[in-house]
């Protein structure tokens, strides 16, 4: 399994804004994706201005698949005016939660 984790630097004040548009992408993405395990949002205790991305897929293949859904595509023009930058962990899945 393929895992990203994106830090996400928003624009000042713009967290909730980010985070109605991600609501959309985030379950489509697990509802809808067969390739996509998980696909969790975090909010960082320490900045209010950061945003956690962490997402699991089958493989690099259903990331791709993911980066052409309607839902992904639909988010890009809400959430791109209020990222300041993201920076992205690349992973192997090594042990995942037997509960998931």
């Amino acid at each position: 399994m393929y895992s990203i984790l994106l830090k996400t630097r928003l624009k000042p004040g713009s967290r909730d804004a980010f985070l109605s548009a991600m609501r959309n992408n985030a379950a489509a993405s697990v509802r809808d994706e067969p390739g996509c395990i998980s696909f969790d949002v975090l909010l960082d205790r320490s900045d209010s201005d950061v945003v956690w991305l962490y997402e699991i897929y089958v493989d690099e293949a259903a990331l791709d698949d993911h980066m052409r859904t309607a839902h992904f595509m639909a988010s890009r023009p809400l959430v791109e005016p209020l990222i300041l930058n993201q920076e992205v962990i690349e992973a192997d899945v090594a042990l995942l939660n037997p509960q998931r």
